[in-house]
C-alpha cells in the first residue's frame, strides 16, 4: 500500500490525527474551577504549578441529568437524524443516533459505527465495514443495509436532506451489500473527501422504516418524550455498544430563550447543566461555587451579506464592512479575550486552512474610502438577528457601534429564533448566523456553492466552483491543499461573510456532575456528550 493509499484507509484504531490542530494556536480546552477565571485573566505568572492529581473517579450509575440549553426552540424543532438545523436539534440528535465517523473532542476524526472505511486508488469507490456489536433501540442489529438506506434517504431526489450536497457524489443506486456488515459504494466522480463528509452533523445511521416522530437509533439514549420548543426526555440505552455508557438513568433537555432565566435555573438548583454563558455570567457561576468549563473551538457567529443584492452586490461595500470590525476588541468584549481571531474564512483549525492569509485589521479610513467610491457615503443598514447562539446578539451590538466610526448607521432588528429559522431564513440581505465546527470542504458543500442547502450569502463564483469540483477529484494531499488555499483567498477577497472571531464557550454545571471536559470543536462543552456524565 502506498503512503497516499494509507491515508485513504481508515481503520478502527482510535482518533484519526489532524496534524496541525495544536499548531493552529487553539491550544487545549480546560475545566475551570473556583478562582480560575480570575487567575486566567489577571495573573502574570508564567511558572507552572505542581498539582497532585487524585485517581480518576469511577463513574456511577443512576440519576436524572437536567440540562438547560439557551438557544431556545420552536415548533419546527426536530428529532430527524439526518435533517437537523439548529444547535437544539443537534443536542437531541447526538443522544439518539450514531454516525459512521465522528469529530472527536480535539477536532480530529474518529470512527464510530464504522470499523473501517477504504477507497480504491482513484477514490471512485469506497468500502465501509461496520462494527459487529451494535443494535438499534428496538433490538435490531446494525447492518450494511441500514447504511445504504440512510444514504438513499439523504439523497432522495424528491426530498433531499441536509447532507445531500455533501454526499451527492455517491452513486447510491449502485451500492452493493457485500455481506451483513460491508457496503461498497461507487461514486459518480472521484470523491476524495468522503470520510470528512461522513462526519457532517447530518449523517446519522437509521434503519428502513425509520420514523422521526417515533425515533429509533443506535445512540446512548432512547426516546421517551419530546415537546418541540419546550423539553425532550430520554432514558438510558442499556444495550449501548460503548461499554458502560451512558451512566445516568434519564436525560432531560429543556429549551431556554432567556439566558438570565437559564443562569438562575442553575444557581437555584433547578437544573444541573447550562451552556453558552457570557463571560460575565461565567464569573457569576464560578463565584457561586458551581463549575465552569471553557471550550475553545472553530465555531463562529458570522455576519451575513447577501452578495446578489445591493448594497452588497458591490464588493467594495463588502470589503468596507470587513474593515469596520475591530476583531480583538470584539473578542475581548464578548469572550474575555478567549477564542481565536477570525479572518472571514471558516474552519480555522482544519489542516488545510491557509494561515498565511493576512490578518485583517480595522481600517476605518479605508472603509470610508471604499464606501465613497461605491456611492454609499452615510450608509444606513438594518441587520436582522435573533438569540440563536451565545454571543450572536452582542456581536451585532458591537458591530453597530464600531460601524459608526466609518459613518455607517446600523440598526438592529431582533426577532425570535422561531421567526429567524422560518421562511425568510437564507433570504435576508443583512443578517447573522451560527456555524458549528466542520472541515473546510464540508463547509463549502453546505454553504458556499450553488445548490448548497445553506448558501446564505448566495455566493456563486465560477472559479471557486471549478476549484471545488477539482478538489473532490484530487487524491493528492498537497495539491488538494493548494486548491483549498486558492478557494480561501477568493472567499477572503470577495466573500459575503464577516467572521470576526472563532468563539470560546463557557458552560456551567453543579459540582456533583462529573465526566465533563472541554472540547476544541465549536460545540458547547463536550459536544453535548451527556453519555459520559455521572453524578458523584
Amino acid at each position: 500500500m502506498t503512503e497516499t493509499d494509507a491515508r485513504r484507509s481508515w481503520k478502527a484504531r482510535g482518533e484519526l490525527s489532524r496534524r496541525q490542530l495544536l499548531s493552529s494556536g487553539l491550544g487545549g480546552a480546560l475545566a475551570i474551577g473556583a478562582g480560575a477565571l480570575a487567575a486566567a485573566c489577571g495573573s502574570s505568572s508564567t511558572s507552572p504549578s505542581r498539582v497532585a492529581h487524585a485517581p480518576t473517579p469511577r463513574p456511577k450509575r443512576g440519576g436524572t441529568l437536567r440540562a438547560a440549553l439557551v438557544e431556545g426552540g420552536s415548533s419546527a424543532d426536530t428529532l430527524d437524524a439526518d435533517n437537523g438545523l439548529t444547535g437544539m436539534d443537534f443536542s437531541r440528535i447526538i443522544q439518539l443516533y450514531d454516525p459512521l465517523v465522528n469529530i472527536s473532542l480535539s477536532g480530529g476524526l474518529e470512527l464510530q459505527l464504522a470499523e473501517s472505511i477504504e477507497a480504491n486508488a482513484g477514490a471512485t469507490s469506497w468500502t465501509i465495514r461496520l462494527r459487529p456489536d451494535v443494535t438499534f433501540h428496538d433490538g435490531k442489529s446494525l447492518t450494511a443495509e441500514d447504511v445504504a438506506f440512510t444514504f438513499q434517504r439523504i439523497l432522495n431526489p424528491k426530498n433531499p436532506l441536509a447532507a445531500a450536497s455533501s454526499l451527492r457524489a455517491l452513486d447510491v443506486a449502485n451500492a452493493r451489500v457485500l455481506d451483513k456488515l460491508t457496503l461498497r459504494v461507487p461514486c459518480h466522480t472521484p470523491f476524495s473527501t468522503l470520510v470528512q463528509n461522513l462526519a457532517d452533523y447530518d449523517v446519522y445511521i437509521v434503519a428502513p422504516g425509520y420514523d422521526p416522530k417515533k425515533p429509533v437509533g443506535t445512540g446512548a439514549f432512547v426516546y421517551k418524550s419530546f415537546e418541540p420548543g419546550v423539553q425532550s426526555v430520554f432514558v438510558r440505552n442499556d444495550s449501548y455498544w460503548r461499554s458502560g455508557e451512558p451512566y445516568v438513568d434519564e436525560l432531560v433537555i429543556a429549551d431556554y430563550v432567556d439566558p438570565t432565566a437559564q443562569l438562575n435555573a442553575l444557581l437555584s438548583g433547578e437544573v444541573d447543566y447550562i451552556d453558552q454563558l457570557s463571560f460575565s455570567s461565567a464569573k457569576t457561576v464560578e463565584a457561586s461555587g458551581d463549575v465552569v468549563v471553557r471550550s475553545g473551538g472553530a465555531s463562529f457567529n458570522n455576519i451575513v451579506m447577501r452578495i446578489d443584492r445591493p448594497p452588497f452586490k458591490d464588493n467594495r461595500v463588502r470589503l468596507a464592512m470587513k474593515y469596520i470590525v475591530n476583531r480583538p476588541e470584539m473578542r475581548e468584549l464578548e469572550y474575555g479575550g478567549y477564542g481565536l481571531l477570525g479572518d472571514d474564512v471558516p474552519c480555522i483549525t482544519d489542516p488545510q486552512y491557509d494561515h498565511a492569509l493576512p490578518q485583517r485589521q480595522q481600517d476605518l479610513e479605508r472603509a470610508r474610502s471604499l464606501l465613497k467610491a461605491a456611492g454609499h457615503d452615510g450608509l444606513d443598514l438594518e441587520i436582522v438577528t435573533a438569540p440563536i447562539a451565545g454571543g450572536v446578539l452582542s456581536e451585532a451590538e458591537i458591530f453597530a457601534e464600531q460601524a459608526k466610526g466609518a459613518g455607517v448607521n446600523v440598526s438592529i432588528s431582533q426577532i425570535t429564533p422561531t421567526t429567524f429559522f422560518g421562511p425568510e431564513y437564507l433570504q435576508r440581505t443583512f443578517t447573522q448566523d451560527n456555524w458549528l465546527y466542520g472541515l473546510y470542504f464540508c463547509q463549502v458543500a453546505l454553504a458556499m456553492v450553488p445548490g448548497a442547502p445553506y448558501n446564505e450569502t448566495h455566493f456563486d463564483d465560477p472559479r471557486y466552483n471549478a476549484l471545488f469540483t477539482e478538489a473532490l477529484r484530487t487524491v493528492d494531499d498537497a495539491r488538494q491543499t493548494e486548491i483549498a488555499h486558492e478557494m480561501q483567498l477568493i472567499e477572503y477577497e470577495t466573500g459575503g461573510n464577516i467572521i470576526p472571531n472563532f468563539v470560546a464557550f463557557f458552560d456551567g454545571h453543579v459540582p456533583k456532575l462529573k465526566g465533563i471536559v472541554g472540547s476544541n470543536i465549536g460545540l458547547p462543552s463536550w459536544a453535548y456528550c451527556f453519555k459520559t456524565c455521572w453524578f458523584d
